[in-house]
């Protein structure tokens, strides 16, 4: 699998038809879209504080990506001609090759609770673990029960770790991770 190419169908909690698809670079424009779309709360759960705008430097590291190291998918749905941005996720390992990689979700509000995270969740496992990556890793803040509540119904094996108001999980993605 190329995950430079990725892209599947897939059917949302409600019904909806979308795509799960590896982010491009000519996704920049809906990119910053999508984000000044999101609210407040979306916005400081994914940043851990909150924020106006992405930077120039933030969209080219978010849309720029190697596949190799970072793998980055976005969940889309077809409106008409147009593709509407409804959430992504990636994974960053330090470097190709290694065992353990950071993983990040953000969902549109207007989107949350339709399984958007979850269904980012199983297809970069799949990448991940057809890249030999062991475990992924997230820095969540502990009030973020939807995210965290993700993690334990993805069947992974989950441990949590605390620092003043964040958890640190650590999924496992391969036996003896």
């Amino acid at each position: 699998m190329d995950p430079r190419h990725y892209v599947a169908d897939e059917t949302l909690k409600d019904g909806t038809l979308v795509t799960v698809r590896a982010i491009r670079l000519d996704d920049a424009d809906a990119v910053a879209k999508a984000f000044n779309d999101l609210d407040r709360e979306s916005v400081y759960r994914r940043f851990f504080g909150l924020k106006k705008e992405l930077t120039d430097d933030e969209l080219a590291q978010l849309t720029d990506v190697d596949f190799k190291g970072v793998v980055a998918l976005l969940v889309t749905k077809r409106t008409g001609e147009s593709e509407v941005l409804m959430g992504g996720g990636r994974f960053a390992a330090d470097n190709p090759g290694s065992a353990k990689a950071e993983l990040a979700f953000v969902t549109g509000g207007n989107y949350r609770g339709l399984g958007i995270a979850s269904l980012i969740l199983r297809h970069l496992v799949r990448i991940a673990q057809e890249s030999g990556i062991a475990g992924f890793e997230a820095d969540v803040l502990a009030e973020n029960q939807p995210m965290l509540a993700v993690f334990r119904r993805s069947g992974l094996p989950m441990q949590l770790g605390r620092d003043g108001n964040v958890l640190h999980v650590t999924l496992a993605l391969q036996p003896d991770s």
